[in-house]
């Protein structure tokens, strides 16, 4: 068994695999612009953010009721259970379904289906993560969190994904504050493709506890001192820099350097059908490209939990942590 872990950077529609895709499409009746799964396949190739972002939202038409996020959402969850997720933090995207016809509560009542019996049927504690689309407009997320009020009992958090560059986190200072006031915990990505600056802004305008990605962090020193004096945890997502050019073989990947400098690095899958690789995928990828020993897969593995928002639950949170301190490799 794979060493236990939690996984907090995980997007549930990057999790539709080609099978998955089809099967619901012939389900709804949706004609995809390709032949077979394998043809599919030959598709997720990126040359960058943006071409993958093409197909993600393109692929999406096939999700359209409660039955096909339900189906998602086990599907991911078993996967990710057999790598040793123990806790998941699942992003998704409403207003990429909204635009569709898709309303909120079919998303968020077809996801809780699986998510609220997944302890039982997966072995994993799970929170959702309403993220906005930072390509869209400010006015736009604040009309989602106003859609996602009824469903607040099922919703810990939100995040901002999607195209990065020319979206800077004020953009949405004030969706960000009006989530604070509901109570809502706040992440973002930043410093994926954006820069450094994106994450300072990220921590003191929109009041992120954590940072989805934050790669580029390390080309500013005095940030990088502040996120390990502050003990801001970064979602790292390897396989997904390399597939996305953010880092051009996972043998350079900055994750061993960014542990040596002390900071609360995870390491997670982001869009996993599409990236080449589940969360163990990604544990195991840079176990080998970059040698790093079993104490500081350990040490991830910790972080994982450390960086989890199961502030409600410490004793779940020791309890994986006790888990994880136990393991043999």
């Amino acid at each position: 068994m794979p060493i236990p872990k939690a996984e907090l950077h995980l997007h549930i529609e990057g999790t539709l695999e080609p099978e998955l895709a089809f099967t619901l499409a012939d389900r709804n009746g949706v004609e995809l612009p390709y032949t077979d799964t394998e043809e599919l396949r030959k598709a997720y190739l990126f040359e960058d953010l943006q071409t993958f972002l093409n197909l993600y939202y393109e692929l999406m038409a096939v999700l359209r009721t409660e039955r096909d996020f339900e189906d998602l959402a086990n599907a991911y969850l078993a996967r990710a259970a057999a790598q040793g997720v123990r806790h998941a933090e699942i992003f998704f995207d409403p207003q990429a379904h909204i635009a569709r016809g898709v309303d909120m509560g079919t998303v968020v009542e077809g996801l809780w289906r699986a998510l609220g019996s997944s302890e039982t049927n997966h072995g994993i504690s799970t929170r959702l993560i309403l993220c906005f689309l930072r390509d869209e407009s400010a006015d736009s997320a604040l009309q989602t969190l106003d859609a996602a009020k009824p469903y607040l009992d099922r919703i810990t958090g939100i995040g901002l994904d999607s195209a990065e560059v020319g979206h800077p986190p004020v953009k949405f200072r004030e969706v960000y504050e009006a989530a604070a006031a509901l109570g809502l915990r706040r992440v973002a990505h930043a410093g994926e493709e954006g820069p450094p600056a994106y994450i300072t802004e990220a921590l003191d305008v929109l009041g992120v506890e954590r940072i989805d990605h934050g790669l580029r962090c390390m080309e500013d020193e005095e940030l990088v001192a502040r996120l390990v004096r502050d003990r801001i945890p970064l979602t790292l997502c390897p396989l997904s820099n390399v597939r996305l050019r953010a880092v051009d073989v996972l043998a350079e990947h900055p994750l061993p350097a960014m542990l040596d400098a002390g900071l609360l690095c995870t390491v997670n899958s982001d869009d996993p059908a599409y990236f080449g690789g589940y969360a163990g995928d990604n544990f195991d990828a840079v176990r080998e490209a970059l040698g790093l020993t079993e104490e500081r897969l350990r040490e991830l593995a910790q972080n994982s939990f450390v960086a989890s928002f199961l502030e409600d639950d410490e004793e779940r949170r020791a309890g994986y942590l006790a888990e994880v301190e136990a393991y043999e490799f």
